[in-house]
């Protein structure tokens, strides 16, 4: 591409306050447990996603929904922080900002609860599909479908990240949407949700229906890469998961980054596990704010 663009990458998906607990085992009914710890921040997808790519230096964009209230203003102080480009970051009137409860285990396995608030309240405007086509990549996550197939169509190149909401839609609802991805990033169990295969034979329908880039993510085992040539597997360091909340936003935003650059993919691969690494080795996606005088 020869045009001159605003933005790197714009990412559209869901912003959240995240309130993650570290327990000591997941409650069961009827049950009660203490938590240990407690830890608010920012989150949701396209937050997780646009605050690391900024992190690595690119210009970074996020269309996302919020509510006009407490949590809504401290997620645009944090963009604000962070050199995040929130114009499309729209505070809704009347709407809450979505939450997420997020129990912790010691072994890193996690639960959650979702509120979607202002992320169920998304709408494409006028100006969010200028926002798309003067960013060089769109990345979508975590989104509905109506407002994915909507806003692909404006992407001058579109990374997709359906997770488990979209994928639960199955391959032909999602068809005209996924062809035109050049990158589509999808967890183990999200490849065998979408395509109804199991993830390697998922994978290459995927690359066999147009996709160029099909990258599947496999835990402790690090990420295979599946192209119209073959696939390249790369390994991820060995470290303990505290918290794997994030951990596939923090790997597409480390791989997006890389190449952007225009870094080999195995290069782009390594970088990918080591951001999702480094994002699982602590509590919460994302630092934490103050709750001041616990107000809400």
């Amino acid at each position: 591409m020869n045009k001159n663009f605003d933005l790197d990458v714009t990412t559209l998906g869901t912003c959240n306050v995240d309130f993650v607990m570290k327990v000591p085992r997941f409650v069961e009914s009827d049950d009660e447990v203490d938590v240990e710890e407690l830890l608010p921040s920012i989150g949701g997808s396209a937050a997780n996603f646009a605050v690391e790519t900024a992190r690595q230096g690119l210009k970074t964009g996020i269309m996302a929904r919020v509510g006009r209230d407490y949590f809504g203003r401290l997620a645009l102080e944090k963009f604000d922080d962070e050199g995040v480009n929130r114009t499309r970051l729209i505070q809704i009137g009347g709407k809450k900002t979505g939450m997420a409860f997020i129990t912790v285990d010691p072994h890193g396995e996690r639960s959650m609860y979702i509120s979607m608030g202002a992320n169920a309240s998304f709408e494409l405007e006028k100006n969010d599909f200028e926002h798309i086509k003067s960013s060089k990549i769109l990345h979508i996550t975590g989104m509905y479908r109506e407002v994915v197939e909507k806003a692909s169509k404006h992407a001058n190149f579109l990374s997709l990240n359906p997770g488990t909401l979209l994928s639960s839609y199955g391959f032909e609802a999602l068809k005209k949407t996924i062809k035109r991805a050049s990158i589509i990033f999808l967890n183990k169990k999200e490849v065998e949700i979408l395509t109804q295969m199991d993830f390697y034979d998922g994978a290459r329908m995927l690359v066999d229906e147009g996709v160029p880039l099909v990258v599947v993510t496999c835990g402790k085992m690090g990420a295979k890469l599946f192209t119209e040539k073959g696939q390249i597997k790369s390994p991820t360091k060995q470290v303990k998961a505290v918290d794997t909340t994030g951990a596939g936003d923090a790997f597409a935003a480390g791989f997006i980054s890389s190449f952007f650059r225009g870094e080999k993919l195995e290069k782009c691969l390594e970088v990918g596990n080591i951001t999702a690494s480094n994002c699982v080795s602590h509590l919460g996606a994302l630092k934490s704010f103050e709750i001041n005088n616990g107000v809400f």
